[in-house]
């Protein structure tokens, strides 16, 4: 008897009240969307500002210090092999207000997987410099060095861009960019098929196993990392010597664009 009598009430509201336009509900719809890719982007976006360094690493020799002197001053400097690191803020030229923190780390062998595992979680890239005279004698190495850059999972999380800067171009003997991602390829590929050891993290802690570099049952090349990686020729000391400039325009135009 109740419902009956309420009954009436009930009809009147439901004629009083209007009913949604599909065309106005997909335009909230569409907004709503929006504005959770504005959150989600924005999210992001403060990771990663929140990471401003980049590092330079790479073997002993490789030209890292004099790379970071001339980035920073454009004056050559005499260098010996470093034992410690060191930073300093980097300011893209065209653009005073963008800015990024230089942290060129030690390559020595002892030294190199420590001063890393300290900057690694600020590292918003990273330059691994490669000695493109001496490369063909240390590929095993410097793909060695490499390979435990790529799987640890700091690295794999934050996925920093990634250069390889192939250094000393201004000597006749140099290899090119091209020659040194062919055969970087090869031993990285080599490399992921040996490893018996799980290098997750650069600490030894182990999360599961071994990281998978690329993709399973492919031969390994660079497109199948989680981060951009690009490669560029350069010469810190430049092809005019000591008096002249550093030759690294692609170097300074791939830190514009990341910083």
């Amino acid at each position: 008897a109740m419902a009956g009598r309420l009954e009436p009430h009930l009809e009147a509201l439901r004629r009083e009240l209007p009913v949604p336009d599909p065309a106005v509900l997909s335009v909230l719809l569409a907004l709503l969307a929006v504005a959770i890719t504005i959150l989600i982007w924005r999210f992001v976006q403060g990771r990663r500002s929140g990471r401003k360094a980049v590092l330079l690493l790479g073997l002993c020799d490789a030209g890292k210090t004099l790379l970071f002197a001339r980035l920073l001053t454009g004056r050559y400097r005499d260098t010996q092999t470093s034992i410690t690191d060191s930073s300093a803020v980097y300011r893209v030229s065209n653009d005073k207000s963008a800015n990024v923190t230089l942290i060129d780390l030690p390559g020595h062998e002892s030294l190199r997987l420590q001063f890393l595992e300290r900057f690694k979680a600020a590292a918003r890239a990273i330059v691994f410099v490669v000695d493109s005279v001496a490369f063909q004698r240390e590929v095993k190495d410097v793909a060695e060095f490499l390979y435990q850059v790529l799987v640890d999972s700091t690295v794999l999380k934050n996925t920093p861009a990634l250069l390889i800067a192939c250094n000393k171009q201004d000597v006749t003997m140099a290899k090119s960019a091209k020659l040194i991602q062919q055969q970087l390829e090869k031993e990285l590929n080599t490399l992921r098929v040996t490893r018996s050891a799980a290098p997750t993290s650069l600490d030894g802690s182990a999360t599961g196993g071994p990281a998978q570099l690329g993709k399973k049952g492919k031969d390994f090349d660079f497109s199948q990392l989680p981060m951009k990686v690009e490669f560029v020729e350069c010469s810190a000391r430049g092809s005019k010597g000591e008096e002249g400039d550093a030759d690294f325009e692609g170097l300074e135009k791939w830190l514009a664009k990341i910083a």
